[in-house]
């Protein structure tokens, strides 16, 4: 059978949220005040955790990376939604479309991850505060960074 009849998909169709056109300026100030907040509210932690030699510690490495992280999640979906709002072309063409779920899965992954390793560095804390600084040596909590960076990416 012949292929003459296939159809080619280059771009999708992003409907958005159904927002009465009285109300759109009002919602892109609410989601790029919202979206502004959360870019430098992260970068804010991220920069104090650099700055202050007092928070090299573990937990803080897990924070400002989960920080990092949360930036970047916000970062995947927030700029075109902002575009589409001032735009009348709504369209987002299929490889950015396959881009824009791969770094949302990424980041949503690598939030998971640390939020584990986290939970980790508590755990221990709290069970073995005398072997604190033993077991979660900076090599360690490096190695553990690493690894995490390395799964979500293979995952």
């Amino acid at each position: 059978m012949p292929g003459n009849n296939q159809t080619i998909i280059s771009q999708f169709l992003l409907l958005g949220l159904p927002i009465a056109p009285e109300y759109e300026h009002l919602f892109y100030a609410l989601f790029l005040a919202m979206y502004l907040t959360t870019v430098l509210g992260n970068l804010i932690i991220i920069i104090l955790i650099i700055l202050d030699s007092h928070l090299h510690t573990p937990m803080y490495l897990f924070l400002s990376n989960l920080s990092f992280s949360d930036l970047c999640f916000s970062s995947v979906t927030m700029p075109k939604l902002l575009q589409n709002m001032q735009s009348q072309d709504t369209s987002i063409p299929y490889a950015g479309c396959l881009t824009q779920v791969y770094f949302f899965l990424f980041f949503a992954a690598l939030e998971n991850f640390l939020l584990v390793a986290m939970a980790y560095d508590r755990y221990v804390a709290i069970c073995f505060p005398l072997h604190y600084a033993s077991i979660m040596s900076p090599k360690l909590c490096v190695s553990l960074v690493l690894l995490i960076w390395v799964l979500t990416t293979l995952y």
